[in-house]
């Protein structure tokens, strides 16, 4: 007998429609399939097999959501690209030990389960998986009306990765002098989104207003420039553990400069970021004047145009850029490791 409830139905939830929703998403997951695999989507538990190769393999696993960047994906009706955020924001952050994301989980509580939305929003996570080379094998989708309104959604994610004990990437060969590189970001990314929707009163603008070209973002919209999805850097970074020495990552996400970047650097030494370095994108400016904040809070809430921080030794910085540049990483020369009780110092 097909599985069926008139009771449950009439409460709410209707089983049959998170089956089509899975039916939907199907190919979307078939793209992130990899050798560990051993299981299909639909069992208890997603299965994945160890890869050879390690001589003593760390997991390293990681957890996030998107926040309430959502909202932006409600009100402009766009929901394919929320999903790369929500991988990004894990995986991004199991790379700063040197890890490689080997699977992905995703978590979807919804007022009412609309299977093409949920299929589109796995779409997202099933590109943001294909760009971090990690298999989507698992998830779950909880309708749950009453408690959601029907037409939102939240979503969270889960990621675990692998790593050598003895390539484990800690900051104890860190020393004054070590250059101090920054990856470009896509955007605000996924973070500081509260105080964006109350800079631009989010809650109550219109569609209309969000898609509406601004001379301040070379003609794009403010909605489609907030949308950007969080750029992930897992492979360019992996490029880089292969040929250069990486004393230290940092993933820039809230709490921005002041305190993602001390995360990766021992106490008696601080990084000296060179203001003018900063390649401060059109958005971030955007909301400062229209905010009227502060610099200091601006670089303490948000990447200010750079999602990633990488120190390397002073000698090493050139060939480092040029390999992250290479692997499709804009990058460039932040600022250096200095000694200093002071974790940043923004010169």
């Amino acid at each position: 007998m097909k599985s069926f409830s008139e009771s449950y139905k009439n409460a709410g939830v209707d089983i049959t429609a998170g089956y089509k929703a899975v039916d939907l998403m199907k190919a979307h997951i078939a793209r992130t399939m990899t050798e560990g695999v051993v299981s299909d989507i639909g069992g208890f538990g997603g299965l994945f097999e160890l890869p050879s190769g390690y001589k003593k393999p760390v997991l390293v696993s990681g957890t996030d959501g998107v926040g309430t960047k959502l909202k932006l994906s409600f009100l402009m009706e766009k929901y394919d690209t929320v999903g790369i955020d929500c991988v990004a924001m894990c995986v991004n952050d199991v790379i700063c030990c040197g890890a490689k994301p080997l699977f992905f989980l995703d978590y979807i509580a919804c007022g009412k389960n609309i299977p093409e939305r949920i299929a589109d929003i796995v779409k997202g996570v099933a590109e943001g998986c294909v760009q971090s080379g990690a298999a989507l094998i698992g998830g779950e989708t909880a309708e749950m009306p009453g408690f959601y309104p029907e037409d939102e959604f939240d979503l969270a994610g889960y990621a675990t990765g692998i790593v050598d004990k003895d390539q484990i990437i800690d900051n104890r060969q860190m020393q004054a002098g070590d250059a101090v590189i920054a990856l470009a970001s896509s955007g605000v990314h996924s973070n500081g989104f509260s105080l964006v929707r109350k800079v631009f009163d989010i809650d109550h603008i219109t569609k209309e207003e969000l898609t509406k070209p601004l001379p301040e973002l070379s003609g794009k919209s403010l909605g489609e420039t907030l949308l950007t999805p969080t750029r992930i850097y897992v492979k360019p970074v992996l490029a880089l553990l292969e040929e250069v020495k990486v004393k230290g990552i940092s993933h820039i996400t809230g709490g921005g400069f002041y305190e993602n970047i001390p995360r990766s650097i021992p106490k008696g030494l601080g990084a000296r970021i060179e203001k003018k370095n900063v390649r401060v994108l059109p958005i971030f400016d955007l909301i400062r004047e229209r905010g009227g904040i502060s610099e200091h809070d601006m670089f303490n809430t948000y990447n200010m145009g750079v999602g990633m921080s990488i120190v390397v030794a002073k000698e090493d910085a050139d060939r480092a850029i040029s390999i992250l540049n290479a692997n499709g990483a804009e990058s460039y020369l932040l600022g250096e490791i200095i000694p200093s009780e002071d974790a940043v110092v923004l010169e």
